[in-house]
């Protein structure tokens, strides 16, 4: 689901390596000319172990850089019902397309984009083994999707030293509340501030 409003300030480093083109244009895109290198990445090989696979993910994997004011989602491949009337996403369109909000890509710190990059790569892995997206019997700190794509880039970043303040801010979502925000802290193994 998209993001919007503010962006966390935090500016921990993130693995070497990580690389974010900033400046390509709206449009589609191959994923590995906006994030060069991911694919090399100790984080890529531990996300999809198999190399095969894992060649296929980022290789075929497109991002679409929109003007909206938004953060990362992957683009469905039909609207979700409740997205009718109050967000317009962009779809698939036969592909596995990651959708980045133009200033998310050109101004948000290198590690918020590496954590959400990899979040929806975890969600298009998910997607490929024939897991809903967008179940809407779970809410959204507790949809099992979400819990595991957050618990991997929460496990990733903690490799490098990112502490729980940090990704304390890094998980607060404008769309839940705060019982959902404690929901998701203890599904993910971050404790409360």
């Amino acid at each position: 689901m998209p993001r919007s409003g503010p962006r966390p300030r935090t500016a921990p480093q993130v693995p070497t390596g990580f690389k974010v083109q900033r400046d390509l244009p709206l449009g589609r895109h191959p994923l590995l000319a906006a994030f060069p290198g991911l694919d090399k990445l100790e984080t890529a090989t531990r996300h999809e172990p198999d190399a095969k696979k894992r060649d296929a993910l980022h290789h075929e994997t497109l991002v679409e850089i929109v003007p909206e004011d938004m953060w990362m989602y992957v683009a469905p491949e039909t609207v979700p019902s409740d997205a009718r009337g109050r967000w317009k996403p962009v779809l698939a369109d036969g592909h596995d397309c990651i959708v980045i909000g133009e200033s998310h890509l050109r101004e948000s710190p290198e590690l918020i984009l590496f954590l959400d990059i990899f979040h929806e790569l975890c969600h298009i892995r998910q997607r490929h083994d024939g897991r809903e997206l967008w179940d809407r019997r779970y809410n959204y700190a507790q949809r099992p999707t979400e819990v595991e794509a957050y618990k991997f880039v929460v496990e990733e970043a903690r490799r490098f030293g990112v502490a729980d303040p940090v990704l304390r801010e890094y998980l607060k979502v404008e769309w839940i509340d705060k019982a959902e925000f404690r929901q998701l802290l203890d599904a993910v193994g971050v404790p409360p501030a």
